[in-house]
């Protein structure tokens, strides 16, 4: 299964640049995060991958050729706003849209039948789209984006109205998608559901990439300068160091903080503070900033 390249994309609308310059790599057997703000170039560009519009400068390649017709009867998209027909089974629309991609009737049962029963949604075959609830439609679109057995898949927000149960699932999906050898680019405003899903980010800002590589290495590039506090009793710890500036809180609940450390601030006082402060610690650990933290810092850079 190929790679996908985009080498110096440009891409505008009137006087309006959205994409400048955007050069990146996604490879078989991983999973690119695709980030960015609204409004950021992230759909612009997928539209260009999906050769739904093309680039006003540089190229585009998968398994070294120029996208286009020929890489969308390879390409699964599942884009953020859903499509199904809302009367139509879903059995009769899975059968189509399969056959639409060039899949034969019979195999295209066989497949269908195998995910029905993989997403716990064989009882479903019948049923109108407008009879299924949110989540039980994005399962059945999921399901559609797979049916011709896409090598290079971009997934856009995949999780939305799934419940955690159906989230895990569907993640079990992808990670066995991802070691099947396919390409594919996930796409989400959601950062915990990145860290659990990619191997590689891409994040985009203004049009530009302002940050991209192996998570694991850019999680490295950043200071260790995030403590962890789980605790037992004192559910106003650190408001005073919060209050001197000594720290940021970036979530707190009633008996876990995570917390930045400003410069000058050591780990070992905000562990000496929290002593006093609590009855019992639980955890105490100092590690890289959250993705939604790296995030944050590397679009203001970029701006």
């Amino acid at each position: 299964m190929g790679q996908l390249v985009v080498e110096r994309v440009v891409k505008r609308y009137g006087p309006l640049l959205a994409v400048d310059d955007v050069s990146f790599e996604a490879a078989p057997g991983r999973i690119m995060g695709l980030l960015g703000p609204n409004g950021a170039g992230k759909t612009s560009t997928i539209r260009m991958i999906t050769h739904i519009t093309a680039p006003d400068d540089g190229r585009i390649l998968y398994e070294g050729r120029p996208v286009g017709r020929w890489s969308q009867e390879r390409l699964g998209y599942l884009p953020e706003e859903r499509g199904l027909y809302r009367r139509m089974t879903v059995g009769e629309q899975l059968l189509y849209l399969a056959e639409l991609k060039g899949v034969a009737r019979e195999d295209a049962r066989r497949k269908m039948a195998r995910w029905l029963e993989r997403f716990e949604a064989t009882d479903w075959v019948g049923r109108k789209t407008e009879e299924l609830s949110k989540g039980m439609q994005q399962k059945i679109q999921f399901i559609a984006t797979l049916l011709h057995d896409p090598t290079l898949l971009i997934l856009d927000e995949p999780f939305g109205g799934l419940d955690p149960i159906n989230a895990e699932l569907l993640r079990e999906v992808i990670w066995e998608l991802r070691d099947d050898g396919r390409c594919i680019l996930f796409a989400s405003h959601r950062m915990e559901q990145v860290e659990q899903l990619c191997d590689d980010i891409c994040l985009i800002s203004n049009g530009r990439i302002v940050l991209d590589g192996s998570l694991r290495e850019i999680k490295r590039r950043f200071a260790r300068n995030t403590v962890i506090l789980e605790f037992e009793g004192g559910s106003d710890a650190m408001d005073d160091m919060e209050a001197r500036g000594d720290v940021r809180v970036i979530s707190r609940s009633h008996n876990r903080l995570e917390m930045m450390l400003s410069d000058g601030t050591s780990p070992r006082s905000v562990l000496d503070y929290a002593l006093s402060h609590v009855d019992e610690i639980r955890k105490f650990e100092v590690t890289e900033p959250p993705l939604s933290e790296i995030f944050m810092s590397s679009v203001r850079k970029g701006n």
